[in-house]
């Protein structure tokens, strides 16, 4: 895979230094998410931090600008490991509510993370392999974003909001075509890739078949 990507060389105290920096953030981010989740905020941010979008966006950064695939898998991990054991601590220990399936299927989707970050990795290299896995997080986006339009918003009042989330997705979007690929003229060949994997999800329902509604509840 060397010819894809080559892997740059890196210290201990590099490595460690960006594994504590990925959990810092995982853990400012599980709380942040957590506090959002209050009938006297906003929806909209409640809205984000519940959904698959934001932390397959944040995984994606963290991991095609790591040293390594192998430092990836383990920032990544740490990152949502940092992130659920905050998040669901404070459930736990302050609204005394322990929600059993969230904490499975975030988990799950914890375990699986490392081979993901392992994989994106090869997104800021060369070739078609690399166009593919550039494209795979906004694939994602962009089926989420599209059904946003679905989106339950507890208050009637606040589905005006659906645009502004669909938004806040398309920003994602556009960061991610604009930072991983390594040349600008990468992008006009990630985002057809993206386009089309996203009709298929779409078509075929793949993220209702595979979360069942569950990446609605963090």
């Amino acid at each position: 895979m060397s010819q894809i990507r080559v892997r740059n060389k890196s210290t201990t105290k590099q490595k460690v230094f960006s594994i504590v920096n990925a959990m810092m953030v995982g853990a400012i981010l599980g709380l942040a998410a957590k506090l959002v989740d209050n009938p006297g905020m906003n929806p909209i941010f409640d809205n984000i931090g519940g959904r698959l979008g934001i932390w397959v966006f944040v995984a994606a950064l963290l991991s095609v600008f790591s040293h390594s695939p192998k430092l990836a898998a383990v920032k990544v991990f740490a990152f949502f490991g940092s992130m659920l054991t905050v998040n669901y601590a404070y459930t736990v220990l302050f609204l005394h509510f322990f929600p059993e399936s969230a904490i499975v299927f975030w988990g799950l989707c914890a375990v699986v993370s490392p081979v993901c970050a392992y994989i994106m990795w090869y997104a800021r290299g060369n070739g078609l392999f690399s166009h593919i896995v550039s494209a795979l997080p906004i694939t994602a986006l962009l089926s989420e974003g599209f059904e946003l339009r679905h989106a339950y918003l507890p208050i009637h009042t606040h589905y005006y909001l659906i645009p502004w989330l669909m938004g806040i997705y398309l920003i994602m979007i556009l960061v991610l075509l604009l930072i991983t690929p390594k040349n600008k003229m990468q992008s006009a060949v990630i985002l057809p890739i993206a386009l089309i994997l996203s009709f298929i999800m779409i078509y075929f329902n793949v993220l209702g078949r595979i979360f069942g509604g569950m990446n609605s509840v963090l």
